[in-house]
């Protein structure tokens, strides 16, 4: 008898330690830190906003981020980044995968209607990136017949269709791939917007390659996507957006993160957040 209570014992002991080990997680995440972990939805794949190299996040996006998730009591070592494609967003938000999506996500009425935002933290516009040396675009009046690339998901393409209806669009998965198939020469120019495609211009591989053409015609106002209906944290995000704006560490991380790229915030920037919506 007493060898087979230490046997329950040494297997209790055991499964204890195996429970441990599965609850410890690799990455913070809402599970961790006493549930103090957030997931965080950001793009991999675009410098100066939300890029991922190796195990580092860099961006204005992820600045943002970082300064929202500390306002809420989230260390920068808790929070669990998740890749967050343009067509992917809203999903990610309404299935529970993140608790927030910072990732260049324009507020517009049809994605209200399945997500509530933040915001804005930052407004861009959307312009045109081509070849140096093309001369021939010099605004969507002038993509009739032109290969325009953009994302599957995206603001951008849906704009330039309904405004040029004669254009060539089409849609890759990542601004990335549009850029790189930009620099070959299979297509003739790449729309999103413009401070996103002047982090792209100004990537090593890239300089002096490209050129955007600078004559945004739209207004994206960035906002910080969550579940909907969530006021509580939606103004509580907004309130930490405030306070970054209103302390110099949003201009820190424009400094940071737009300024190598040569560019300059639009008009209307540093915006101030609306009631969430």
């Amino acid at each position: 008898m007493k060898a087979r209570r230490l046997g329950a014992v040494a297997v209790a002991a055991a499964l204890a330690v195996t429970m441990a080990a599965c609850g410890s997680g690799n990455g913070g995440g809402s599970g961790s830190s006493g549930g103090k972990g957030l997931k965080i939805g950001i793009k991999f794949d675009q410098p100066g906003l939300g890029l991922k190299k190796g195990s580092e996040f860099t961006g204005m996006d992820v600045d943002v981020a970082k300064y929202v998730a500390k306002s809420l009591g989230t260390n920068e070592g808790d929070i669990t980044w998740v890749q967050a494609p343009s067509a992917q967003r809203e999903t990610l938000i309404s299935t529970g995968q993140v608790d927030m999506v910072v990732a260049t996500y324009s507020i517009t009425d049809k994605r209200k209607e399945k997500v509530s935002f933040a915001g804005p933290y930052f407004i861009a516009g959307q312009d045109l990136l081509v070849r140096s040396d093309d001369n021939s675009i010099t605004g969507p009046e002038s993509l009739a017949g032109k290969k325009l690339c953009s994302v599957t998901g995206s603001t951008s393409a849906q704009k330039v269709q309904e405004k040029v209806p004669g254009v060539n669009l089409q849609q890759f998965g990542t601004y990335s791939e549009c850029v790189a198939a930009l620099a070959s020469g299979a297509i003739d120019a790449v729309t999103t917007d413009d401070a996103i495609l002047a982090g792209y211009a100004a990537q090593d591989q890239y300089k002096g390659k490209l050129k955007l053409v600078g004559k945004p015609f739209s207004t994206e106002k960035y906002g910080i996507g969550i579940k909907k209906g969530d006021t509580a944290l939606c103004q509580k995000i907004t309130d930490a957006i405030k306070k970054m704006i209103s302390d110099g560490s949003w201009q820190k991380a424009v400094d940071n993160n737009l300024g190598p790229a040569g560019y300059k915030p639009r008009p209307g920037n540093p915006p101030t957040p609306d009631a969430c919506s």
